[in-house]
């Protein structure tokens, strides 16, 4: 397994995209224990967004102050040994990782993330977290859009309905209140948006490993991840 890279050569890249839900989160911080890259959780990006605009007062529908929060936001990701919160959250100091994992939040990150303006914001941020050993880029657009030229590309997916149990299962295991109807339904309402998008729509890249992960243990999904990261890298 290679894990540094030469002056000349670029760190390696892993990216795993898929839907809400699918297990990103959980397999890309098992992947970076074990190999020692860094992270970018970019559906956080997003979320931190709405988070700052709601802070901020900013309105949904203000598209050039949307994008403006993109560019100048100060985010840092620091990661911990507690893990059911393996990395924590910071925007502008301030730490948020609880208020990022709101349903509400999510459904703010799917409204921002169409916004081309937004997007081109946080691209430069987004690339900045490539440095060695690698990094492993956990989001939606990671293989397709950001890191095209990524040494491995994964696309973890599930149903809605195992998604959905899964997300309320963490939800309420964090003290958050949701039900699962709801969570559901938004689940839905957030894989029609983002697959139907004109700007970076949810889908796996052409060169992705698509890993379907509805009956599968976490264990075992990791394995399987694992087992391409060994040979494509």
């Amino acid at each position: 397994m290679r894990t540094q890279a030469s002056k000349t050569e670029k760190p390696p890249v892993i990216t795993i995209d898929g839907p809400s839900g699918s297990g990103k989160g959980a397999i890309t911080h098992k992947l970076a224990q074990k190999l020692g890259f860094h992270i970018l959780d970019s559906g956080a990006l997003y979320r931190l967004i709405g988070l700052a605009a709601r802070k901020s007062q900013t309105s949904f529908d203000d598209e050039p102050g949307l994008a403006r929060i993109s560019r100048e936001m100060v985010v840092k990701f620091v990661p911990s040994d507690d893990p059911e919160e393996p990395l924590h959250i910071l925007l502008e100091g301030e730490e948020v990782t609880k208020s990022l994992r709101t349903d509400q939040a999510g459904q703010d990150a799917s409204r921002v993330a169409p916004i081309a303006a937004v997007r081109a914001g946080i691209g430069e941020l987004q690339r900045g977290f490539l440095t060695a050993p690698g990094l492993i880029a956990d989001g939606r657009d990671m293989g397709t859009v950001v890191f095209p030229d990524a040494d491995v590309k994964i696309y973890l997916t599930a149903s809605a309905e195992i998604r959905a149990n899964r997300r309320y299962k963490q939800l309420k295991d964090k003290d958050i209140s949701v039900t699962l109807p709801g969570l559901f339904q938004s689940i839905k309402d957030r894989d029609e948006r983002d697959m139907n998008r004109e700007v970076a729509p949810l889908r796996p890249a052409i060169d992705a490993v698509v890993v379907d992960s509805s009956l599968m243990s976490l264990d075992e999904v990791f394995e399987a991840v694992i087992a391409i990261v060994r040979e494509k890298v």
